[in-house]
Formats: structure tokens, sequence, C-alpha cells
């Protein structure tokens, strides 16, 4: 059967974007510290001086904030490797749920500086497994053709979750108590996790962990109500998808699932490498250090007030709208060209940033140098949006085979966060030492992986997650969804 002729039904689409409030809970999370960083009376709460003779106490704090965060990134990530597989995607979001209205608690209660940091690692621990089971879950529930475009509602729901932030920022700014101002700041990332944990209930479990399970019947169901259209009596589109899925998982039960397994074989080998990569690489372009720090950057360029906070808005919902641009038009372009565009776009606004910090620290009050600024900042979001930040989960999610799928985008994700911890944590002392020299890294680093990911990393528009095996040379000759009768006889889909 055609991968084509798999249709997505309404519910699929439903389905999809219900569960990215978790994405839309990881985007809040990961961004609302540097909203927060827009509120004086968070400072003087803490006792953080950022001119005074404590500067470099403060800025090790701020540092700490998303380090922390990052750290508890990295340990969420190695906690799915075992979680997705053994409790299945559904329970597993259920509990990170729980995790992360109990870490937005100890953020917005907190009495003193150590309550925050425990926060802020709990909130990475359950965002960073929240980014790796959304978009596992969606590409196992989505239709080949436009697996893109569904996946691609993870990176556009994280990135509303950013714009969110921003404007619970602007809006916090006017709040007449002070503490009000940055506390319902860090109570508000709870609500998203709160609805997605109590409607749990009622989406059904990955179709693909069902079979893994031997629970073929229930995954049938689940793949006809995802796929089923009038006209097709037989729900001929879910037996094949079921048949094909069982198959796979059928060729590779042999295969090795722990991570020095999956390191000795050439073709998995291949894969977390490449998976890894491409969330280090993404990473790199320095998105989340302008993203966490974009206020305070702002405030070096000479804006002050409100209007910062103002346009960090604007900037979050045009990536927001820019991300769901990219996740229509990547089944069309491909993964592979569109994330060699956006890294060399990327790397050219940075270098353009850096110049107008180094000219701008001498005239903070030139209005031609600020729009400068503010311009090329812009422009990196509309690379970045458009051809990076959605496309890398999708791109991850396809990669693995559905027996390791769950630990390969954990382990590639852990890239992710080990990237961010790497380039956040020095960012506020790097900026006050060295200044526009900081950003030459998120310069070369990315011209450096573009040519890698273009002649390198093989395109998987259009197939099926049981035909990328192909491409990765795994040698099966179950890779594709039409499956012989002799064989689909030993199929429990029925």
């Amino acid at each position: 059967m055609n991968n084509k002729s798999i249709p997505a039904t309404k519910y699929n689409f439903a389905l999809v974007f219900f569960v990215a409030l978790g994405s839309f809970t990881y985007g809040f999370n990961a961004s609302i510290m540097g909203t927060v960083f827009g509120l004086a009376p968070f400072f003087s709460y803490f006792n953080l001086d950022l001119t005074g003779p404590g500067a470099d106490y403060a800025n090790s704090m701020i540092g700490a904030t998303n380090g922390l965060f990052s750290a508890g990134g990295i340990i969420g990530c190695l906690l799915m490797t075992k979680l997705a597989d053994r409790f299945g995607r559904k329970r597993t979001i259920q509990g990170i749920c729980a995790v992360c209205v109990v870490s937005v608690i100890f953020q917005a209660a907190a009495v003193h500086i150590a309550m925050l940091l425990v926060g802020r690692f709990l909130n990475g621990l359950g965002s960073g497994m929240m980014n790796v089971i959304i978009p596992l879950y969606q590409s196992e529930v989505a239709p080949p053709h436009i697996r893109g475009r569904m996946v691609g509602a993870h990176g556009f729901c994280l990135v509303l979750g950013y714009n969110f932030a921003a404007w619970t920022g602007l809006g916090c700014y006017f709040a007449t108590n002070p503490q009000l101002q940055w506390r319902l700041c860090l109570a508000l990332p709870a609500v998203a996790p709160g609805i997605l944990g109590l409607g749990s209930s009622l989406i059904p479990e990955s179709p693909r962990w069902l079979v893994t399970q031997d629970r073929g019947t229930e995954a049938l169901d689940i793949l006809t109500k995802l796929h089923h259209q009038p006209g097709d009596s037989n729900n001929e589109a879910a037996q094949s998808e079921c048949h094909a899925i069982k198959t796979q998982l059928m060729s590779e039960s042999s295969e090795p699932k722990s991570f020095f397994g999956i390191m000795k074989k050439p073709s998995y080998r291949k894969r977390l490498l490449i998976g890894i990569f491409v969330q280090c690489i993404a990473q790199s372009t320095g998105v989340l250090v302008i993203n966490n720090y974009q206020v305070l950057l702002y405030n070096g360029l000479g804006l002050t007030g409100y209007l910062p906070l103002l346009l960090y808005g604007v900037y979050t919902a045009w990536a927001a709208l820019l991300n769901w641009v990219g996740a229509m038009f990547v089944d069309k372009f491909g993964r592979i060209l569109m994330l060699t565009v956006g890294l060399v776009g990327c790397a050219l606004m940075v270098a353009g940033e850096a110049a107008i910090v180094a000219v701008a620290a001498e005239n903070k009050n030139n209005h031609a140098i600020n729009a400068a600024g503010v311009f090329f900042l812009f422009v990196f979001v509309t690379f970045y949006a458009t051809c990076i930040d959605a496309i890398s989960y999708i791109y991850c999610t396809e990669i693995f085979p559905t027996s390791i799928r769950a630990k390969g985008v954990s382990y590639s994700v852990i890239g992710l966060f080990a990237m961010t911890l790497i380039y956040t944590q020095p960012a506020p002392i790097a900026f006050a030492q060295v200044g526009w020299k900081y950003y030459l890294v998120f310069v070369i680093v990315p011209l450096l992986g573009a040519p890698v990911v273009y002649f390198m990393f093989p395109e998987t528009k259009g197939l099926s997650l049981e035909e990328i095996g192909t491409l990765f040379d795994d040698g099966n000759e179950t890779s594709t969804v039409e499956v012989r009768e002799d064989v689909a006889e030993k199929l429990d889909c029925y």
C-alpha cells in the first residue's frame, strides 16, 4: 500500500495537538526565566545585584537557574530510556505531568534562592522527559506522508510556550504587587501539564508500543480509529500498517537494545550519532542563549523598561508562526535541505548581531544601531524557526526503529540539554567578560556543521517509520509496508 493512502483523520490531528500541551509545557518552562530576568522585583527579593560589587554572584546565580534546568533535563532524558518502554507512552506522559506541576510549586513558592534552584532542577527533569515523550508519541501515531507536519506540532507548540512566557512577563511587569510579578510568572507553567495530565486518560496508547507488548489487537483498533476513512470498510490501511509494524519488530527481536549494544551495531550507531549531532548542532546556533538572555541582550543595546519584554513577545510570536510554516513545508522540501539552510542562515545572522553588539557597547543611544541589533535577532529566528526548530525533532524521532526509538530519541535530546548547559551556564559571565566575542562560537560551529548535515545525513521524507531502516543498511526484508501473505498469517493484528 502506498504511504500516501494511509489517511489522517480529524481525531488524529486532534490527538497530536492535545498531547502538544506537553510541548507547550517544555517551551513555557524553558523560557520563563528569561522573562523573569526582566522583572526588577525578582532581583530585589533574592538580593541579586547585577551592577554592584555582588555582580559576579548575581551572574553565577542567573547562570545556575538555567544550568540546573539543563542538568535536570539531561537526567530526565536518561530516565526516559527506560520509562517510555517499560510503562508505555501514555502512563509516562501522566507521570511527567505530575513532576512538572510539583516543580512549579517549588519555583513559585520559593522563599530563598536554594528553593528556587531546586525547583528549576525538578522543572528541567520534567521538561526533559516531556521533550522526549511528546514528539516520540506524535511520530508513532502519524501517517508517513504528513508525519513532518504532525510532529512539527511539537516545535510549533513548544515555541508557543515561549511566546506565552513572554507575554506573561510583559503583563506581570505592570502588576502593582512586586512579588506577584515574578511569582505569577513562575506559577502559570503548571496550567498546561495539569490539563494534559487530567485529559490523558482519554488518549490512546501508542500502537507501536502495544505491538512490542504483544497486544496487536489493541494496536489495530487504535490504528483503525486514527486512520479510518469512509469507504475503507475492511480497514486495509490500518491492517497493512499493523502488519508492517509487527513484522519490523519481529526482525528486530534479536537486535541489541542497551546503549553499548546500540553502539556496537553499525546501523544503530549511525542513527544515534546522527540524532545526537542534529540536536547538538541545533543548539550550537546559540538559540537558547539568545532566548534565555534576550531581555538582557536588549538592555545591552540600550533598550530598557517594558520594551525588551515587548520585543521578546513579538520575537517568540514570530518564531511560533514560522515553526508552523516550517512544519507545512518540511514534507515537500525535505529535512536535510531545510536544516542546512537554517544552519548557514543562523550563523550569518549571529555574525551580524556580534558586530552590532560590539559597536553598541560604545553607542548605546544610537537608534540606528539598536534597530540593527533587533533586526539581526529577528532574521536569526526566522531561519531557526522555519528550518531547524521543529525539523530537528521530526528527524530525530524518525530515524530510530521502534525497538529502540524511545532510547534513541532520549539519547539524542540529551545532546540538546548538554549543549544548552555548556552554552547557557557560562553565558552571563562570558557576556560580562568577553562581550560580543562569545557570539563567534555560534558562528563557527554551525558553519562547520552545515556541510556534515547536507552531505552525510539521509533524507527521510515520505517514508514510513519502518521503511526508513533501508536508509541505514539494516538489511531487513520487511522494511516496507507490503507484507507477504505467509508472514501476515503469523501477525496478531486481528
